[in-house]
């Protein structure tokens, strides 16, 4: 077998099979962990007291373990308590909960750049303190917490190389079942790097562009 036929008959159609896998895992858990940040935030932001408490320990403990045990944890540790999770569904809820909580930091960042007195202006209006956060104070601190969710989006295409220690054969999966079957580690581990550039910069492009057109005005990056 030549080079070119190793390349085009098997590197790249097994590096193309997790590449969409690695794109599956990334997509389910990038939208929850966006929500479960906002959550979050938004409790450890403006609940009472005790909400508030139980919020920051959620960051702190999700920020403090690193992913990979957290993985680890998720799918080899859990069923020994009778909760058994598939490597897929172990992968996605793992980097939710990571994701979740730093994207927290962000969004809870951009609210409390937010004036208060917003909210009592707004009740003075008629609207309770939920409509007043809802309405008034999130959507102004979505568009500035933008830039930190973004970078935390491109983190979470790299973190998703993770999943393949527990058995998800991701992209990164695939290059090494390809390096260790055919001792051709090189051009696999390559080749991997190649496609992981490749996913970021459009994913750094789009981020861009979605900055630029929710930017708040005077807040723009350079």
């Amino acid at each position: 077998m030549t080079e070119a036929d190793f390349f085009l008959e098997i590197l790249l159609p097994a590096l193309l099979s997790g590449a969409v896998i690695s794109l599956q895992l990334i997509l389910l858990s990038a939208p929850f962990g966006f929500l479960l940040g906002t959550g979050i935030a938004v409790g450890r932001t403006y609940g009472g007291r005790l909400l508030s408490f139980l919020c920051k320990l959620y960051v702190i403990f999700f920020k403090g373990t690193p992913l990979l045990l957290l993985l680890f944890i998720l799918y080899f540790g859990l069923p020994s308590v009778g909760i058994v999770f598939e490597p897929f569904v172990a992968a996605v809820i793992g980097f939710i909960l990571c994701n979740g909580a730093y994207n927290s930091e962000y969004i809870r960042g951009a609210l409390l750049s937010v004036k208060e007195g917003q909210i009592t202006a707004a009740q003075a209006l008629g609207m309770t303190r939920f409509q007043a956060i809802k309405n008034i104070i999130l959507p102004q601190a979505l568009r500035r917490a933008i830039p930190g969710v973004s970078n935390e989006f491109i983190y979470l295409i790299k973190y998703s190389s993770l999943a393949y220690l527990i058995t998800v054969p991701e992209l990164t999966g695939a290059g090494a079942d390809i390096a260790s079957k055919y001792f051709a580690y090189f051009e696999a581990f390559a080749m991997v790097g190649v496609f992981y550039l490749v996913m970021v910069t459009v994913a750094t492009l789009a981020v861009n562009w979605l900055e630029k057109r929710t930017a708040v005005p005077g807040m723009v990056r350079s």
